[in-house]
């Protein structure tokens, strides 16, 4: 039987088919910029707090685990609701979702322009999270409902691009609204690219939908926003409260299970929200792994480097924005060429050597000491920016080549499921670990008690009490320790990174120009999805 919710749309409600010739006239042009304006506040935005961070855990008295999950909270959320919010926008209308996405992305921004405290912008971040799990899935799905086969191609890659083009306008726009507003400006600078895109959605965007889609597995839902949350929060949480304690491992038992159900209940659906199946294919789980421990070391380095620049280097918000250009130069300049030269000798040896160039850049910004110039940081900016580039397209581009065409829907979910998670693990595990090195270094002899906690919260905190009671050995001991602390978590990166390069190296396969992954048997069409 088929429900209202099921039926297909009429020409009337719905606009043109999927299928069906563009809009005629400037319209979709219109449209398409509109959607480019999304993703870049979607692009950006997953920078732009890095560097906001230092300034907001100064005036919000944020300590390092609250830093965490500002950052963590969004991508978290992100990730969790990526599957189902692609479903809900193919059963009941993509514009319809797409522009309710914008709605919660919009109060989310608006929420974090009022708050003034820790908790709430973390609440902030997370209602932002459901609109870009929104956002993100549905605004390429309507590209088909607007152009046609000769024109598509330029739409998808002005969609990419500007996703792409978002991480280096991060610290830039980030730093200069710190500079010359309140730390909420990160926030409210969504506020008009957002109206913008829901009125050229509302006017400009016919509906379309896929009734014959699967249903949204609610308990899938449950248990993946559930399993992925207790996973990190146990994580972020461990270095300050100890590995035994009851909260943590309470959250870390409960991950376990929760994700085990998930995989449970995932079995017994024909059509899971998460189907695991796909990673049988060799091609299109290698692509997957290299391209999630990428993000996984880069999100790591995003969280630490505006902590260093301002805090042990004292530069201002929008000078942090500038020293982090040489990594996104080098990121820009690989993803730019790594396309072509994979075309040339298959994506193996390409993401194999970006992913070495990454861990070199890592082990050589372990040698850091705290009185090193600029200089030594900007090459190994660069040379992180240059590796990431290099692994991550190709990597991209293979793992969906990987996909037959009926699925590649649910492969390319669940490949920018494990990407986002990636980069949600990377900011837990490596904050975690310099949260917990720092405090263990830092010199805190003759200190007055409160001081001395205050100053192990994280070394913005020690910074703030520093100038307070005027003790400069207190900001050197500061930068000492974090600087040690920052060392082990790019030596951790290096190696994520070599290992990473390693399991590229030996498993993944090497399909050259022309030839596509299709045939790997673990994802042909003839195994058990439909």
């Amino acid at each position: 039987m088929t429900s209202q919710t099921d039926r297909p749309l009429t020409p009337a409600a719905a606009g043109p088919a999927p299928s069906a010739s563009a809009p005629p006239g400037p319209r979709r042009w219109w449209a398409l910029g509109a959607l480019v304006a999304a993703m870049l506040v979607l692009g950006f935005d997953t920078t732009i707090l890095n560097v906001a961070l230092p300034t907001m855990a100064g005036q919000l008295g944020a300590d390092t685990g609250q830093q965490q999950w500002i950052a963590d909270a969004y991508t978290v959320v992100l990730a969790a609701l990526m599957l189902p919010a692609g479903l809900l926008g193919d059963r009941f209308g993509r514009r319809r979702m797409l522009i309710t996405g914008l709605g919660i992305f919009l109060v989310g921004s608006l929420l974090g322009t009022l708050v003034d405290s820790p908790e709430l912008v973390i609440a902030a971040r997370a209602v932002m999270g459901i609109g870009a799990a929104l956002i993100m899935p549905l605004a390429m799905s309507v590209l088909p409902s607007l152009f046609g086969p000769g024109e598509r191609s330029a739409a998808v890659g002005a969609i990419s691009a500007a996703a792409a083009l978002g991480m280096p306008l991060g610290p830039l726009v980030g730093g200069w609204l710190l500079d010359h507003f309140w730390w909420g400006a990160v926030f409210f600078v969504n506020v008009p690219l957002v109206v913008i895109g829901i009125a050229a959605c509302l006017f400009l965007l016919p509906e379309t939908s896929d009734p014959t889609s699967p249903e949204v597995d609610a308990l899938s839902a449950v248990l993946t926003v559930a399993g992925l949350g207790a996973l990190v929060f146990g994580i972020i949480e461990a270095p300050a409260r100890g590995w035994g304690d009851p909260r943590v491992v309470t959250a870390l038992t409960a991950s376990v299970a929760l994700l085990t159900g998930l995989v449970l209940r995932g079995r017994r659906l024909a059509r899971p929200m998460l189907d695991l199946r796909l990673l049988r294919g060799r091609s299109f789980l290698w692509n997957t792994v290299a391209a999630s421990l990428g993000t996984l070391v880069l999100s790591g380095l995003m969280f630490l480097l505006p902590q260093y620049l301002q805090a042990v280097r004292g530069h201002d918000a929008f000078g942090t924005g500038l020293r982090m250009l040489p990594m996104m130069a080098g990121l820009l300049i690989a993803a730019k060429g790594s396309g072509a030269l994979a075309g040339r000798t298959g994506p193996r040896p390409v993401i194999t050597g970006g992913l070495l160039v990454l861990a070199a850049a890592a082990f050589l910004g372990a040698t850091t000491e705290v009185h090193d110039g600029y200089g030594h940081t900007a090459l190994w900016l660069s040379l992180a920016g240059i590796g990431f580039g290099f692994a991550m397209v190709p990597a991209m581009d293979a793992a969906l080549g990987a996909l037959p065409p009926e699925r590649a829907g649910s492969g390319s979910g669940l490949l920018m499921t494990v990407r986002q998670f990636g980069g949600a693990l990377g900011v837990a595990l490596l904050g975690s670990l310099l949260a917990g090195a720092y405090g263990d270094r830092l010199d805190t002899a003759g200190l007055p008690a409160p001081a001395a906690e205050a100053a192990g919260d994280s070394v913005v905190a020690a910074h703030l009490v520093a100038g307070r009671i005027g003790s400069p050995h207190l900001a050197a001991a500061a930068n000492s320790a974090f600087v040690h602390g920052m060392s082990l978590v790019l030596l951790m990166c290096g190696i994520a990174a070599l290992a990473a390069a390693l399991l590229t190296a030996v498993f993944l396969p090497n399909p050259r120009t022309g030839r596509r992954a299709r045939t790997d048997p673990a994802v042909a069409p003839g195994t058990p999805d439909a």
